[in-house]
């Protein structure tokens, strides 16, 4: 059986903070605003990820009232989410993402993050993409007030759950 899961996320752009996008450290000087690293991307696809399972979200597992997940590598939680779905039985088929930021331009670190993302879930490259947009200066984005991020993901499991 396959099933398809959808994540969005959004956090701030603010100063005094790296900025983290995909499990990589990005030279801008902002960073985005969160209880965690607040790397959008790895954000957006857990929730699909968690959602494609009937899981529910990133919020519920990994919530910012809780100080263990205080300032943690997304990358972590990525993980997490992953070994999540393996004791339910599933296992990442791919996964297709847009990041939407006005600045930095993203498109030089697209190849580092799907390496990151692949060696953390266990898939290829080639099963990841992710693509780069602006809001072409319009909204909370085109503003540069913050960085959202969508992503789609497909599941697998040889059973039916």
């Amino acid at each position: 059986m396959i099933r398809i899961g959808y994540g969005y996320d959004v956090h701030k752009l603010v100063e005094g903070r790296d900025l983290i996008i995909g499990g990589i450290k990005i030279d801008f000087d902002k960073g985005l605003l969160g209880h965690s690293d607040a790397d959008v991307l790895l954000h957006a696809v857990c929730d699909a990820l968690l959602g494609a399972a009937a899981l529910r979200d990133i919020g519920y597992h990994f919530p910012d009232t809780d100080n263990r997940y205080k300032d943690i590598d997304s990358k972590v939680l990525l993980k997490k989410t992953v070994e999540i779905l393996k004791e339910h039985g599933y296992s990442v088929g791919n996964i297709d993402a847009t990041v939407c930021a006005e600045r930095p331009k993203i498109n030089p670190y697209i190849p580092e993050m799907c390496r990151v993302m692949a060696s953390l879930i266990g898939i290829g490259e080639n099963c990841i993409s992710v693509k780069a947009t602006t809001t072409e200066g319009l909204g909370f984005t085109g503003r540069m007030e913050g960085i959202s991020a969508h992503a789609v993901v497909l599941i697998k499991t040889d059973t039916d759950n």
